[in-house]
């Protein structure tokens, strides 16, 4: 289950991906304003996950207490609750574009073609968020390999219509948002076929449900404070990052990236066991879920060692594969082994928390997460007020990161996942 959900992971990523490579060749301005505007579109995407999160555990439960019609319904009332948040976000960001991307202080035609392509995008954001919800349907029913299909058609489609639009009718920037919505569409509109054909199956209904939205809503609200509390985190080290130095904030842009692509890898296993605790809970069987959770903790710790020493091995030579600037490069060996040296503990945090999920257990998430980010704060306040500037300070605030926030993140986690709290079991 893990490996085709790790491909559905990566689609909105390799959309962005895909639009940079293109619209690197039109020239600095027109890729400039693509950076500012996917940083806008990353962060509403990322908030926004909680959608997927929220459907999966739900639909995995009724399914395990053998009622897949219920449980094709609960899936069609995260759809809705997609639409509707996904209609109001396209609405608002539509109109706010030009001053969202203003705020940012960049050059004026700079800023011209950022908000042009935030606000074509705009309108692709019910079409991912919808994507969401419905991926979360199909997990929760253990299928991960449609999503994976769907979003390998989607980023086939996105550079077809990229290339056309940006170079065929000669559009540029505001051509690949325009491609990049219509792609995202057509992968609704191939998911709304298949949640149809189970809705028919199993005789579900198609309308939305009151009282299920609003418990979507409500696991889904929480769910969305513990991921701004990740986000949070994340934006404290770039900003600490920032007071070290360019080359230090340019080196831990790509040992971000470096986390962020193995915690995609991890997270994989954290999909597999929303699924699987989620349908254990269901069927009342503790003891199949507690197997889940030992079987998922040694696949991810074991990936994390194997990961982990496969980044400190090539720590040393991995910096001019994305760059060539010399004072960046050098910079990057210490704080790549000490991610690598961290990775273990990331399979760990990352598959706990996937469990805790499962298991419909956001509102610990939540209030643990703002414990986690209060944690970090005199960490990173430490690093900025005292870390020397080079690769040192660099490396330490690397440790506080990945060692202080993941390890707080770890005990939380480690400390509900022992006890019985979350084992509520039934539909």
């Amino acid at each position: 289950m893990a490996v085709p959900a790790l491909g559905a992971l990566i689609a909105e990523p390799m959309f962005l991906l895909a639009d940079t490579v293109m619209i690197g060749h039109l020239g600095a301005v027109p890729l400039a304003g693509l950076g500012l505007a996917g940083a806008v579109l990353q962060t509403i995407i990322g908030l926004m996950v909680f959608l997927a999160y929220s459907t999966t555990p739900a639909v995995a439960r009724w399914l395990g207490a053998g009622d897949r019609r219920r449980a094709v319904s609960v899936g069609v009332d995260g759809l809705w609750l997609a639409l509707g948040l996904g209609a109001v976000i396209a609405v608002v960001g539509w109109f706010a574009s030009p001053a969202i991307v203003g705020a940012f202080g960049a050059a004026p035609d700079v800023t011209r073609a950022a908000a042009g392509y935030l606000g074509v995008s705009m309108f692709g954001v019910p079409a991912m968020l919808l994507v969401f919800a419905a991926t979360g349907l199909l997990r929760g029913l253990q299928d991960t390999r449609t999503p994976l299909y769907v979003a390998g058609l989607g980023f086939l489609a996105n550079i077809l219509l990229n290339l056309w639009f940006i170079y065929g009718l000669g559009l540029g920037l505001v051509g690949s948002a325009v491609g990049t919505v219509l792609a995202q569409w057509g992968m609704v509109a191939v998911y709304a076929v298949i949640v149809l054909r189970h809705a028919r199956r199993e005789r579900a209904s198609l309308w939305p449900q009151g009282a299920g939205v609003l418990r979507g809503a409500t696991s889904g609200g929480w769910l969305f404070v513990r991921t701004a509390s990740l986000r949070a985190a994340m934006l404290l080290a770039v900003f600490v990052a920032t007071s070290l130095g360019s080359p230090e904030l340019a080196a831990f842009q790509i040992a971000m990236t470096l986390f962020a692509t193995l915690a995609f890898a991890l997270d994989a296993l954290a999909i597999a066991a929303q699924a699987l605790v989620g349908r254990g809970l269901g069927a009342g069987d503790a003891d199949q879920v507690r197997q889940v959770l030992r079987r998922c903790l040694e696949w991810g710790v074991g990936s994390g060692v194997v990961l982990g020493l496969l980044l400190i091995g090539v720590s040393g030579v991995l910096g001019p594969v994305f760059t060539g600037a010399a004072e960046v490069t050098e910079l990057l060996p210490p704080t790549l082994i000490v991610l690598g040296l961290s990775v273990p503990l990331g399979g760990l945090v990352f598959v706990l928390d996937g469990v805790l999920i499962g298991a419909g257990d956001a509102r610990y998430l939540a209030l643990t997460g703002l414990l986690n980010l209060a944690a970090f704060v005199p960490l990173a306040g430490a690093v900025l007020l005292w870390a020397p500037a080079g690769a040192a300070g660099l490396a330490w605030l690397m440790a506080a990161f990945a060692f202080g926030f993941l390890g707080a993140r770890a005990i939380t986690l480690g400390r509900r996942a022992r006890g019985t709290a979350w084992v509520r079991l039934g539909a």
